[in-house]
This record gives structure tokens, sequence and C-alpha cells, in this order.
């Protein structure tokens, strides 16, 4: 039988903190954190559980999911092609006067020898109020219109003072309807929009290009207050997204490579970088090494997501859980069932997705098992240490019964 001390002490390493036996940490425990602070802030009790909707992975969803990606073409649907450069603030305006013959307005008879009947009125800037000035004619307006409309509006207020008149209108440089084009292009630049249209491939062109990977890059275009965003490989491998530009486009190129992170019953847990501008949810899962067949439950796969307000309305009208922009929104995968493969490999992941594989039920009771026999190994190691020393101190004072308890292994002298 053990010694009763060593009982005593097993009991009390069992009972007290492992620091009281002496082992060491690394820093203070979890409670002294808690118990040594000056307040504790925390959220109300109903605020704790943050809300979010659970949505079956299923044909309508993934469709649904196939739908939304972030693409040009998505946001900004116009498909017409070059649209009409018009004259804006700013602009330099050169205005070139005609008359018919000499003896009207602008060339009087006794003028002398001309090499023609045209008169060219020296450059000038659109003002703040959109208008140029044109003798005999007043202001003319000029913000927002063509120049063969502004041309059209000089000639009406000078056709009953000049000899059948016409004018020209220029516009010698551009300073209103321009593109910019910013971020990780080798030339950031401001040009002007061309009448023949240009797309958005055709604009980071004019900048020179990118600076970094196609696969990492990103381009956000800005026009009338609405913002885009979409993978740069994408504009290039789907014609549809490389929309024409339009005057006072803002084009904004970056990179952000993209990863999602991996949880719980799989092979390769943390964050993963997708390497590609593009990526399912199953070759999400085979890049982090499959399910673990061990541990996993197949029909517990977890994919968490904020969706958009209006998306997850489009899931299920019942999905609001909040006065928000976006909704968190938590789809569950049943790869149990062969179709959800097909599924899988249609649904795409996004950036800083987050995956989780719960462990089947009979884990969870396999692992209690394994800490209650980790409990018993624990209060019988002492208990056997206190027998062997026991029995060796009998060996050593001499009986020969006690050899007989160490080979039999019982504890009978």
């Amino acid at each position: 039988m053990a010694h009763p001390y060593i009982l005593r002490v097993a009991a009390l390493c069992l009972m007290l903190p492992l620091a009281a036996c002496g082992l060491p940490i690394d820093g203070p425990k979890g409670e002294a954190v808690y118990l040594q602070a000056a307040a504790h802030i925390d959220e109300p009790e109903v605020d704790k559980n943050l809300p979010y909707c659970l949505v079956s992975l299923t044909p309508r969803v993934s469709s649904l999911l196939a739908a939304n990606q972030p693409r040009l073409a998505g946001r900004f649907p116009d498909r017409r092609g070059p649209t009409t450069v018009r004259i804006g603030v700013g602009d330099v305006i050169r205005v070139t006067l005609f008359e018919a013959a000499a003896g009207g307005l602008f060339f009087p008879a006794e003028g002398g020898s001309r090499t023609g009947n045209f008169l060219v009125i020296p450059d000038q800037n659109v003002d703040d109020r959109g208008n140029i000035t044109v003798p005999y004619a007043g202001q003319i307006k000029a913000k927002g219109r063509t120049p063969v409309e502004v041309q059209d509006s000089i000639v009406a207020a000078l056709k009953n003072r000049a000899l059948d008149p016409q004018a020209v209108v220029t516009v010698v440089e551009q300073r209103d309807a321009l593109i910019s084009v910013m971020g990780e292009v080798e030339s950031a630049n401001r040009f002007q929009a061309s009448a023949a249209g240009e797309r958005v491939l055709d604009a980071i062109a004019r900048a020179g290009g990118l600076k970094g990977p196609g696969q990492e890059s990103w381009v956000m275009l800005e026009r009338g207050g609405k913002v885009a965003v979409s993978p740069f490989s994408a504009i290039i491998q789907e014609p549809a997204n490389n929309i024409y530009v339009r005057a006072h486009d803002t084009i904004y190129v970056y990179r952000e490579p993209q990863t999602f992170v991996a949880f719980g019953a799989v092979t390769t847990q943390g964050q993963i970088p997708f390497d590609t501008w593009r990526m399912s949810l199953a070759e999400a899962i085979g890049k982090a090494g499959g399910l673990l067949d061990n541990r996993a439950e197949p029909a517990w796969v977890f994919l968490f997501r904020a969706e958009t307000a209006s998306f997850a309305n489009e899931l299920d009208h019942k999905c609001v859980v909040s006065g928000g922009r976006y909704i968190p929104v938590i789809y569950e995968v049943n790869l149990r069932d062969p179709a959800t493969y097909f599924l899988a490999t249609q649904m795409p992941m996004r950036n800083k997705d987050l995956i989780y594989v719960s462990n089947s039920r009979a884990i969870e009771k396999i692992k209690f098992m394994d800490y209650v026999r980790t409990i018993n190994a624990t209060i019988q190691d002492p208990i056997n240490t206190g027998i062997a020393g026991y029995t060796l101190k009998s060996l050593i004072n001499g009986g020969t019964s006690g050899a007989a308890v160490i080979v039999s292994g019982s504890t009978t002298p």
C-alpha cells in the first residue's frame, strides 16, 4: 500500500494550481489578469452573442453566389460604346469666324487685300459659369456642350449682323474631361478622354501598366459616386469587365494577396494564400490538406463571411439580424451528400473567408475518455511510485519474498 504522505502530496498537486506545485509558467495566469484589473468593460448580456444567418449551400444559393462576384460589369452594366466628350469649365477653346464676302461685320470692303474672310479669336478658357465670349455675339454657353453645338449658337447670334457667318470651334486643351489612373502602375497619370473611346485596360496601359503580379492586383473604378472593384485577372479573362472608361473616371490599382483561414478538423490550419486570382470552396479545402478522416464530420463544414445586407436579403428575406451594412453569414456545407461536392466546386471563395470543419460527435467522446484516462494515470503514478519504493526497501532489507513480489508484480510480501 502506498505511503499516506505520497497519497496526500498527489492529491494536493491535483487540487492546487499548477504553479503551487512549482511548475514554471511563461506569464501571468488569466484569472490574475482578470482579477487585478481596475475596471471591467463588458457589453450587456443581450449583446454578447453576435447574431448571424445560417444558410445551407443549395443550387439556388450557389447560383446567387456565382452571380454576386466583385466585378466591374456587375456594378456598371452600361455596355454603350464611346460617349461624346463635352466641353467643361477650364477647357481652352479656339473660335474661328468666317464671312461670305468682304463688306460684312468682320471684313469691311475697304480693308484691302486679305488671304481669306476669316478671323481667329484668341484662345480662351471656359469660365466658371461655363461661358466663352465671342465679339458681337456676347456670352456663349459652352459647358456641357459639344463643339458643334457651340458653333451653332455662335452662328445664330451673328446671323443678323454678319454676312452668312460660319464658325469653327476647336478644343485646344481639355482640362475638365480627364481620366485619372493611380496606384500600383508604372506611371500614374491624368489624360484626356478620347472621343474614339478607351477601355479600362487601355487606360492602365497608358499609365505604363502594372507594377506587380496580375493575380495579386485589384482594380477599383470610381464613377459618379459609385465604386466597383474587380480582380485585374477578371478584366483580362472575362472581357465583359473590360468596360469603356468615361470622362471624370478614376482608376485605382492596388495589390492585395488573397488569403483564407482554415480551422478545425483539416490537415493544415491557419492562414493560407490563394496563389491565384480565383478559388472555389472545394479547391480551398483541398489546399488546406482536406478533411481529417479520423476527426472530421463531413456534414459540418462551415464557411464564415460578411455579406452585404442587400445580398443577404436575396439569400433569404428573413436574414436581417442587424441594422448595419453587412450581415454575418455562415454557409453550411454537407459533404456527406455527393451532389454538394459539385456545388462546392462552383462556390467562389472571397478574400479573408474562414473555413471551419467540426469534429464528429464520436471524437468528442473519445477525447473525454482520453481525459479521464489521463486523470486516472496522474493519480496512479505517485501511488505506483510509492509501492515500488516500498517493495524495493523490503528487497534491500534482505527478504527473498521481496524479490518474489517484484517478479510477480504482487503487493503481497
